[in-house]
């Protein structure tokens, strides 16, 4: 059995425990105690129940707690001394042996259904702080900034987790809105290190009235930096880089200004013209953490950005998402089936469409941002 058939079932078994009615763990194991003892009464003498009553008690501690498994067994445990009563088999061996063994499981169940308990609280509670650190560092986008508006989708490759290895984010100058969206050469757990270098870096300078060349190069010396600090402990700190687009979008000018850093190239979409464009640079500069290699002096390129224009950044995980025949996904080409969708909605389709594409698994970490200059479209 593959692994993605084995994580597919536990989902399901999960998803039926917790749609499964609270009462229907305790009713139908007291309804198991009372039963099996009376059909044990109408039964041939060779032929004996009695000992199915373990499955009462461990019914309800799959489904419940401590108490109501504690009382299921109690029950059980009585409804076995009134079966063998009733045979008159009570003082036998066998019976003993069988009343012995359902106590000592019994309690066995109990002390399981108590560690599993504590073991929940404990990771609920560890998951909420890392559920606060995370966005702490991966902070949710605004709807509305400056002249355009914005909408996001994040999907991180490893289970239980917000961030990994993309990341972006918006600032607001005094006239002008900048974005970056990037992408750490890695995926899951591993990258959040660097995620939070390249947005530390990104925030601290981004609402400075600076150029956008002092931008990315403020961005590409904290990257620097910190590898470097990293590959004091880590080996492999020094073969990491991040790829990124950078864009500066002021208020008053309908243009972008654009710096890409090795990155996927944006796609702008005209609705009106039903028209998908790459914006590719002239003068791309190297990833992040490997500028100074090469003394890379930035230059932003510029390109129209029209009112009710949209500006779809992406990471390489949506693009190079795989379907059944290894073929990559089409986002150019597909982006237009839901042109008049409001941004958030239309991110929302594409990634329930990456999913599909790709058999119901996303194997990477992959993030969007759409951006729209002007008024946005009632949701569709």
């Amino acid at each position: 059995m593959s692994v993605a058939t084995t994580a597919k079932a536990n989902r399901t078994l999960q998803a039926w425990w917790r749609a499964a009615p609270r009462p229907l763990w305790v009713v139908t194991p007291l309804l198991l105690v009372i039963c099996i003892p009376v059909a044990d009464a109408f039964l041939p003498p060779d032929i004996h129940l009695a000992h199915l009553l373990v499955v009462a008690t461990a019914v309800t501690a799959i489904g419940t707690g401590p108490r109501p498994t504690a009382l299921i067994g109690a029950l059980s445990v009585l409804a076995l001394i009134a079966a063998g009563a009733e045979r008159r088999v009570l003082s036998t061996e066998s019976v003993l042996v069988e009343l012995v063994s359902l106590a000592a499981l019994c309690m066995l169940l109990v002390a399981f259904t108590l560690l599993r308990d504590r073991h929940q609280r404990e990771l609920a509670r560890a998951r909420a702080v890392s559920d606060r650190a995370q966005r702490v560092v991966l902070r949710p986008l605004p709807e509305q900034a400056g002249a355009v508006s914005l909408a996001s989708e994040y999907h991180s490759a490893e289970a239980d987790t917000y961030i990994g290895g993309d990341l972006y984010a918006a600032a607001r100058t005094s006239d002008s809105t900048r974005l970056i969206i990037g992408d750490v050469r890695g995926k899951g757990l591993a990258s959040i290190s660097d995620t939070a270098i390249v947005l530390g870096a990104f925030r601290a300078a981004a609402h400075r009235q600076i150029p956008l060349a002092e931008l990315v190069a403020y961005v590409e010396d904290a990257v620097s930096w910190g590898l470097a600090e990293f590959s004091e402990s880590d080996p492999e700190a020094a073969e990491r880089f991040v790829t990124a687009v950078v864009l500066d979008i002021p208020d008053e000018e309908p243009v972008v200004h654009m710096i890409s850093c090795g990155h996927p190239p944006p796609l702008l979409l005209r609705p009106a013209a039903q028209t998908t464009t790459a914006l590719h640079v002239t003068q791309p500069a190297p990833p992040l953490g490997l500028g100074a290699m090469s003394e890379t002096v930035y230059t932003a390129a510029t390109f129209p950005f029209q009112d009710g224009d949209r500006i779809l950044l992406y990471t390489d995980g949506v693009t190079e998402t795989r379907d059944s025949e290894g073929t990559f996904y089409p986002l150019a080409e597909r982006v237009q089936r839901w042109a008049e969708h409001a941004p958030g909605p239309l991110l929302r389709e594409i990634t329930a469409d990456l999913r599909a594409y790709a058999g119901g698994l996303l194997n990477d970490d992959m993030a969007m941002m759409l951006v729209q200059r002007g008024g946005v479209p009632a949701p569709a």
